[in-house]
């Protein structure tokens, strides 16, 4: 592909970005932003202890996290790749099939935190009686919120496949509004301290989870909530696919637990709080990378469902470039913040907490940038199954560089030793890369497919396919032109290649004389045509508003026969053709 059909191909998945990451991360943020919520109510009406309680639960958040994120990005994964090979059918069981091994999770897990809180069985994680009594009150009203954070989370995922931005933006919305409010009735006015502060939160989970549930009940949805016809070998592959994935969060409940119980051991309840408020905060700025990853990981599905290298080595390149300009653009902001963000928490500049928090404000920051690549290069290599790098990285990731350099510095250089190891983690992580691609390739990658390390019989290769970009009426004929010179080199007949030539000016020159006209954006329309095994294929991908033109071949006008003939006439002439509209984007495929 030369430089100028890369950068329109760039070009329009930065145009894709830009309109799914923001909900992607709002939402993530919004988790994010409850957390806050709580532990300022906690902080400030309940106790320097409460925050302890609230860090003391953060493991099991993030093991709740891992869940989620081995069901959300295993049944996406997967979902995609259907998607990619037109499958619709396939798409719904796994929906379902993922909804409802998460019903009956969500209900075991529950069941054991009452059991946990009720009859106080955890003491082996709080040896300070106060503090377990507040664990126990908070863990209680936990138990009810469990299944809305693993529900909400994936029907917030699907809701992108549907295109439904609004309505997630408006259940985040709502939820927020709802936490706050409820907290401030029943913490800041009803005095129900701990068991308040996670009933808040469980009762304004349950409102978003209904309010994007019943949009897969409408007939505009879709995916439904059908449950015939599961398949439990996709079951296999959903935690097969997502286990990748899922390993870094899981590891980070371990390295919160080894880092919990060192900060306890080395500073005290002080350098947990602090920790915790820092964690909690930060987690905004992380929601930044992992919202976009959770776009790049439909994304990169998409492009492995339809055997299409050049489109996944583009969105790695376009994640890391936006992406990064965002995270470095956010880093100095932070910092600079860091005495407002600390004094939300405590007021007491001269106490040993406020130093202890202020200073985590000025160094994880660094970790952004660095962050944002190790999360992208892990989740490709989730979906594109290299479960060897994905563990490595896992495991250096969530236990051996941060809690190993934290162990090593706590004692000497306290509460910063664990803020550093953070950093060190980011350079490990992104190093890892590069000399793994390096030890793959025999050489220094030079561009982001040797990175990628994307295998050579990975779809068609530059000789089996051409790639165009049109912007105007003016480049559809000499298009027409070069995919039927690209056919005949490929020793395909005049016919089948007079036909693809007759197909791509068709519908290519559709799209533009309509889909460029209907709003004041700017577009382009992606032109592939693969010979690969006889196979002859025209893809042709746009970024205009939604248009199935299958629809529209049957729709003959008494008084207009000529009225979509050319699309009448492409239908008729094609041995296969099938239209998608794959997170924006209008996707037709033709097999001649």
């Amino acid at each position: 592909m030369d430089r100028r059909l890369e950068e329109d191909s760039i070009r329009m998945m930065a145009r894709q970005y830009c309109r799914l990451a923001p909900v992607q991360i709002i939402l993530l943020a919004s988790a994010s932003v409850n957390a806050i919520i709580s532990s300022l109510f906690a902080s400030n009406y309940i106790g320097e202890k409460a925050m302890a309680a609230v860090g003391l639960y953060t493991p099991m958040s993030q093991f709740l996290s891992a869940v989620g994120i081995l069901f959300l990005s295993g049944s996406q994964v997967l979902c995609g790749k259907y998607l990619g090979k037109n499958e619709p059918e396939r798409t719904q069981q796994v929906f379902g099939l993922d909804l409802t091994a998460l019903l009956v999770l969500s209900a075991v897990l529950s069941g054991l935190l009452l059991v946990f809180s009720m009859f106080d069985l955890t003491g082996f994680l709080a040896s300070d009686p106060e503090v377990r009594m507040i664990f126990n009150r908070y863990i209680l009203g936990q138990a009810l919120a469990l299944p809305t954070v693993l529900l909400g989370q994936q029907l917030a995922g699907f809701l992108a496949f549907e295109q439904q931005n609004r309505l997630t933006s408006a259940a985040i919305a709502v939820y927020i509004f709802l936490n706050f409010i409820l907290n401030y009735l029943f913490v800041g006015r009803m005095a129900m301290g701990p068991f308040g502060l996670s009933l808040a939160s469980a009762l304004g989970g349950w409102v978003f989870v209904l309010m994007q549930a019943q949009y897969f009940l409408t007939p505009k949805s879709m995916l439904k909530f059908r449950f015939d016809g599961m398949k439990l070998r996709d079951l296999a592959d959903i935690i097969s696919i997502g286990f990748a994935g899922a390993l870094s969060q899981g590891c980070q409940v371990i390295r919160m637990i080894i880092l919990n119980a060192a900060i306890l051991s080395a500073v005290g309840n002080e350098g947990l709080s602090a920790f915790t408020a820092v964690n909690t905060t930060l987690a905004i700025c992380w929601s930044v990378p992992n919202g976009i990853l959770n776009v790049s990981r439909m994304l990169m599905s998409v492009s492995i469902g339809e055997e299409d290298r050049v489109s996944l080595a583009n969105v790695m390149r376009t994640a890391v470039y936006l992406g990064g300009l965002v995270t470095a653009a956010m880093t100095p902001v932070i910092i600079l913040c860091a005495v407002p963000l600390t004094r939300l928490y405590f007021r007491d500049t001269s106490s040993a907490v406020y130093q202890m928090t202020l200073s985590g404000f000025r160094i994880i920051p660094l970790a952004f940038v660095l962050g944002l690549f190790y999360l992208h290069y892990v989740g490709y290599g989730q979906a594109a199954g290299k479960k060897f790098i994905v563990t490595l990285l896992s495991m250096l990731d969530g236990v051996i560089c941060v809690a190993g350099f934290t162990l090593l510095t706590i004692d000497s250089i306290g509460m910063d030793g664990v803020y550093w190891a953070h950093v060190f983690n980011g350079v490990v992580t992104v190093i890892v890369p590069f000399l793994y691609a390096t030890f793959k390739k025999g050489h220094f990658p030079r561009n982001m497919d040797e990175l990628m390390v994307i295998p050579d019989d990975f779809g068609a290769s530059e000789e089996e396919r051409m790639d165009i970009s049109l912007h105007s009426m003016e480049s559809v004929i000499r298009s027409s032109e070069a995919v039927q010179k690209f056919c005949l080199g490929r020793g395909v007949d005049e016919k089948r290649a007079y036909l693809a030539g007759l197909c791509m000016e068709e519908m290519a020159g559709n799209v533009i004389d309509h889909g460029f006209r209907k709003d004041k954006k700017r577009h382009s329309v992606d032109i592939r045509v693969v010979h690969r095994k006889e196979n002859l294929v025209l893809r042709i991908r746009d970024d205009c508003v939604p248009f199935n033109p299958i629809t529209r071949r049957d729709m003959l006008n008494p008084e207009d026969p000529c009225r979509n003939i050319g699309i009448r006439m492409v239908c008729r002439i094609a041995e296969d053709i099938r239209y998608q509209n794959l997170l924006g984007l209008n996707v037709l495929t033709i097999k001649l």
